[in-house]
């Protein structure tokens, strides 16, 4: 954490929209003294839904962010029994889990900005399928723990049971932390549905692709099959559905007829780095609300 950065508090809500709700908000905090340094509003005609963030600066307010959830929670039932809010002290590390596999170019931006003050995070622990990335992360002084699991082939139902065996020990790794944010840094294995549902709207992933085009394996060798002309990257939250849960970020770059499907992979590592970072400052600072299957963020 920045020991320089303003201490301050953030406000989230979602809810019904309907007139009033703005003048609601303000009012209760101008009331308590509460001085806004951020506030972003957006209503959303096709659903009916409006959405919030707010930044007070905790100093302005004459107690701690404990009453502050009290005293807006009257605030939010108000606003009717469909509104989810959240009031996050920006003093309150969160922690991060990050699953990861072999491939390192994520993990190594994520553990650099860690250890460079970048992001507002402590990096609990790191859980991979192989060992082999094990050292780089303990060099950094983050716990690394090994899960394996079953190589593809053999007899299905011995393989089913061993992969449930090996999601079983890293639900229990997992939970020991209670993360605000598990991501899967190229973890290239597929999170049973329980996980997608306990985890949901915290387990973020990174594919190496601009969804929804070229889901599931190999996308930048669909791609380059295809003869695209960008290629991308897409941080998501993780649902059942393969690759389809709320993008939080994108971008893109620029190929052509001469490069190759590992030019096309060299490349993509950049994008997905960026993409990954952003998606998950922007969660750490709850600037991303969930509404369905899409997202409001607040950048």
């Amino acid at each position: 954490m920045d020991p320089t950065a303003e201490h301050r508090y953030v406000i989230t809500l979602s809810c019904p929209d309907t007139t009033g709700i703005v003048a609601r908000i303000a009012g209760f905090l101008a009331d308590a003294g509460g001085w806004i340094v951020e506030a972003g509003y957006h209503s959303d005609p096709a659903t009916g839904w409006f959405f919030t963030r707010q930044v007070v600066r905790a100093e302005s307010l004459p107690f701690g962010a404990e009453e502050l959830r009290e005293r807006f929670a009257t605030v939010a039932a108000d606003l009717g029994g469909d509104t989810t809010w959240t009031v996050t002290d920006t003093r309150e590390p969160k922690r991060v889990v990050m699953l990861v596999s072999e491939e390192a170019h994520c993990m190594h931006d994520i553990l650099g900005r860690v250890a460079a003050g970048e992001l507002p995070v402590r990096l609990a622990c790191v859980i991979g399928n192989h060992d082999r990335l094990g050292p780089i992360v303990r060099a950094h002084g983050v716990p690394f723990h090994h899960v394996p699991f079953p190589p593809p082939g053999g007899d299905p139902d011995a393989r089913a049971a061993a992969k449930a065996e090996a999601f079983g020990q890293v639900r229990h790794l997992v939970e020991e932390h209670d993360p605000h944010a598990v991501v899967l840094a190229r973890f290239m294995q597929i999170l049973p549905p329980d996980l997608c549902r306990d985890w949901a709207g915290r387990a973020i992933n990174i594919h190496h692709s601009f969804l929804p085009s070229f889901v599931g394996a190999r996308p930048y060798h669909q791609a380059y099959a295809r003869g695209v002309k960008l290629i991308g990257a897409t941080c998501h939250y993780v649902t059942p559905d393969l690759d389809a849960g709320p993008i939080i970020e994108q971008d893109v770059i620029r190929v052509d007829h001469g490069d190759t499907a590992a030019d096309m992979v060299r490349r993509g590592r950049d994008i997905e780095r960026l993409v990954l970072a952003r998606g998950l400052r922007w969660h750490l600072e709850d600037r991303v609300l969930v509404h369905g299957n899409k997202t409001v963020v607040f950048p």
